[in-house]
C-alpha cells in the first residue's frame, strides 16, 4: 500500500510538471510569434485591435442610447396611463356610474310641490353647473326624472316623502346664486306655489351614491 501511494505522488508530481511545461511552451511559441511580425505587421495588428475597440465602444454606445428611450417611453407611457385613468374616473362620476363626494348645497322642499315644480329645481342645478345631483338619495343622471302627482311624487319609481332633500354637488356659491336670485326659479315657485318652502344651504361635504341603472345605450352605438 505504501509503495502503490509513492507511485500515485510521483504520477501526480509529473503531470503537473508536464502541464507547466506545456504551457511555458505556449507562451515562447506566442511570444516568438509576435516576435517574429515585421513593423508594418505590427502596426497593422495595433490599428485593427484600436478598430475593433472603436467598434465596441460605438455598440456599447448605441445601447446606452437605446436603454435610455425604452426608459423614457416607459415613462411616457405610465404618465399616460395614469391621465387616462384620471379621465375614466371623471367621466363615470359625471355620469353617476360611481359615488362622489364634494361641496355643493342642499336644498330642502317643504310643501305640497308637484312634479313639474321639482324638475324645475333640477334642471336649474344643472344649468348652473351642478356636477352631481339627488333627490332623497336616488342619484339623478339620464333617464331618472321625478313623477307623479302632489303628495304622490316618485324618483325612478322610489316615492319622494313630503319634505324631501336635493343635494348637488359643485361650487356653493354658484349654485346657491342661481337658486335665490331675483326672478329666479325659487321666486317663480314661491308666486306660483305659495304653500311651498325651498331652503337652500351651502355645505362643505356631500356624499351622493352612484345610479342603479344600467346605462349602457340600447340604440345608440359609439361613431369612431
Amino acid at each position: 500500500m505504501h509503495r502503490r501511494g509513492s507511485q500515485l505522488t510521483i504520477a501526480a508530481v509529473a503531470f503537473i510538471l508536464g502541464a507547466l511545461v506545456v504551457v511555458q511552451l505556449r507562451s515562447q511559441a506566442g511570444a516568438e510569434g509576435l516576435a517574429q511580425l515585421s513593423s508594418q505587421d505590427l502596426t497593422i495588428l495595433v490599428a485593427n485591435l484600436n478598430a475593433r475597440n472603436d467598434q465596441l465602444r460605438r455598440e456599447a454606445s448605441t445601447l446606452d442610447r437605446e436603454l435610455a428611450t425604452l426608459v423614457q417611453n416607459r415613462s411616457r407611457g405610465d404618465v399616460s396611463i395614469d391621465e387616462i385613468s384620471a379621465d375614466l374616473e371623471r367621466v363615470r362620476a359625471y355620469a353617476g356610474l360611481d359615488p362622489v363626494a364634494g361641496p355643493g348645497v342642499t336644498i330642502s322642499v317643504d310643501g305640497p310641490i308637484d312634479a313639474a315644480g321639482v324638475e324645475e329645481l333640477v334642471n336649474e342645478l344643472r344649468n348652473a353647473g351642478a356636477e352631481a345631483i339627488a333627490a332623497g338619495g336616488v342619484r339623478i343622471v339620464n333617464g331618472v326624472v321625478v313623477t307623479g302627482p302632489v303628495g304622490g311624487l316618485q324618483v325612478d319609481v322610489m316615492p319622494l316623502d313630503d319634505g324631501f332633500v336635493l343635494e348637488a354637488i359643485g361650487a356653493p356659491d354658484k349654485l346657491t346664486g342661481s337658486l335665490t336670485r331675483s326672478g329666479g326659479v325659487i321666486a317663480q315657485l314661491a308666486a306660483t306655489l305659495p304653500d311651498v318652502v325651498v331652503t337652500v344651504t351651502p355645505v362643505d361635504r356631500l356624499e351622493l351614491p352612484a345610479t342603479t341603472r344600467t346605462l349602457v345605450p340600447a340604440h345608440g352605438r359609439p361613431r369612431l
